[in-house]
């Protein structure tokens, strides 16, 4: 008998995470530092919440349904920007708004994928990419990445069969980090190209990025719709993750596909959440490459503690964006570790094997630590705490 399709997959990992809470307590000489979920914690700034108060007592129809595919308004500013930002032309009808960006990748790949296609994921990999892969019933393929954490387009070809319908980057990288430079993505581009797949850049922490200009070309391609499938998430730029608003930027005949997934699913994105999102998008720039700002500080703060781990055998693989991703020293396999990060040193973080398949041991010896949350002082708390681990149990 068949199994359900929830069934095909794991559980979710961050759920799972904070199930290893159940029954412990923290003191307020040793406060729990929670760095397993790369989600913002502050509410939107003051002035964002003003306009959502707003708009839900003087638009009567911000409460009903709204177009599949999004607001119009939104559609068309960020089809502005983003034209504007990459050096392409796109116009609104390139643009789907959804809700959330895991809605944007599940609704891409029921738009371009099927039961027994096959689906390229570089590792580690994006849990929730993989979970819906499961469910749909298409084959992740994984694609080992270098000491870098960086795929090869090489490697990314050899694995293309005729099942294979796309190849997923996330830049910068959920877990990794790292940020893949230009030359690598326009590589898997021409590549995806090439062969006659579609290649989906999910750029969910586009906005803290730590270089300056376009991250990529791919845009100025005129038929750069043929083959590119964009994934933006406004969660993380305006703190917005309650409201579910994200996006997915792709050819329209693609967008049409996608409509009826979107339209079963749940009918039409957050009202609020859009109206919010295009506000943010229209007024704060400013606020924005602040909180760019104090993220890039953040991520020096891994640098400058760095020296604590380093001594003690550890070894950072990847750092940016929200995330670091560290290759821990010892034998214990790291969703033991992770556990016992818990319970002895009072650290919630996610263990790598949770991205990556089960036959990887690469996944045995890393962990995830998103850092987003957390401020100079608490880093270096942190790094203290990692250094005093010694020898962890094995169960």
């Amino acid at each position: 008998m068949p199994l359900p399709r929830t069934a095909t997959t794991f559980a979710p990992p961050v759920m799972e995470a904070r199930r290893w809470l159940d029954g412990l307590t923290f003191s307020e000489e040793r406060p729990l530092i929670n760095v397993s979920q790369a989600a913002p914690v502050a509410p939107p700034p003051e002035a964002l919440r003003q306009h959502i108060a707003e708009i839900a007592v003087s638009k009567p129809e911000a409460h009903l349904y709204g177009p599949v595919l999004g607001l119009p308004e939104l559609r068309a500013e960020v089809a502005a920007q983003w034209s504007a930002a990459y050096g392409g032309e796109l116009k609104h009808e390139n643009v789907a708004i959804t809700s959330g960006c895991n809605q944007a990748f599940s609704a891409t790949l029921s738009a371009i994928a099927g039961e027994g296609d096959e689906v390229i994921l570089p590792t580690p990999w994006y849990f929730n990419h993989k979970m819906w892969l499961d469910m749909q019933g298409a084959l992740a393929v994984p694609l080992p990445t270098n000491a870098d954490l960086l795929p090869d387009p090489d490697k990314a070809a050899a694995l293309i069969t005729d099942k294979t319908r796309a190849i997923v980057l996330v830049t910068p990288n959920n877990p990794g980090g790292v940020e893949y430079h230009d030359e690598l993505v326009q590589a898997m581009y021409d590549l995806a190209k090439s062969r006659g797949v579609k290649l989906i850049v999910d750029e969910t922490y586009r906005d803290f990025d730590s270089r300056t200009g376009a991250p990529h070309q791919l845009f100025t391609d005129p038929d750069w719709a043929d083959t590119l499938i964009h994934l933006y998430s406004f969660s993380k730029a305006y703190r917005l993750t309650g409201h579910r608003v994200g996006a997915m930027i792709a050819h329209h005949d693609t967008l049409a596909e996608a409509e009826k997934f979107l339209d079963t699913v749940a009918i039409c994105p957050n009202q609020i959440g859009q109206h919010a999102a295009l506000w943010g998008m229209q007024n704060l720039a400013k606020w924005l490459a602040s909180e760019r700002l104090e993220i890039l500080d953040r991520r020096a703060a891994i640098a400058d503690n760095l020296h604590k781990l380093n001594k003690n055998g550890w070894n950072l693989l990847g750092c940016g964006a929200y995330f670091a991703y560290f290759e821990h020293p010892f034998e214990t396999p790291s969703d033991a570790l992770a556990k016992s990060l818990v319970r002895n040193h009072s650290i919630l973080t996610l263990p790598g094997t949770m991205f990556t398949p089960e036959s990887d041991p690469l996944g045995a010896r890393t962990l995830r630590i998103a850092f987003a949350n957390v401020d100079r002082t608490e880093i270096a708390t942190l790094f203290d705490r990692l250094s005093d681990v010694t020898s962890p149990p094995n169960t």
